[in-house]
């Protein structure tokens, strides 16, 4: 990988940090002005379902940030874009498509179906 494309991959990385620390602070922000006293009680039950699932979400985003910070790390390291299981590059498509990826996509999925053997026994 030239530094051309660990300027991009860090750039991309980056902005997707904060792309998702914004929308993080604008459901903080819309929780604290939004009430959850609906008069009727089935529109206060929709209203925290719906509440519900945004967390859960953002959740799932604080969870995914932290493994946005562990690519960064690994850029300025220099391990980016190589497989930590084979040590083989991972091809520039798949990073493009997920930024975060630690592994080549023969061993993610190989990773995948021992898994899925050990979920099943």
């Amino acid at each position: 990988m030239c530094d051309k494309h660990r300027a991009y991959f860090l750039r991309r990385l980056k902005e997707w940090k904060d792309a998702i620390i914004e929308e993080s602070r604008a459901t903080m922000a819309q929780l604290q002005v939004d009430c959850l006293r609906e008069p009727d009680l089935a529109d206060r039950a929709s209203s925290e379902t719906d509440w519900a699932i945004e967390l859960r979400t953002r959740d799932r985003q604080r969870k995914l940030i932290a493994k946005i910070e562990c690519a960064i790390r690994r850029l300025y390291e220099g391990e980016y874009g190589y497989c930590e299981v084979t040590g083989e590059p991972i091809s520039l498509a798949r990073l493009e498509a997920r930024p975060v990826a630690t592994m080549t996509l023969e061993a993610q999925e190989r990773h995948e179906r021992i898994e899925k053997v050990s979920r099943d026994d």
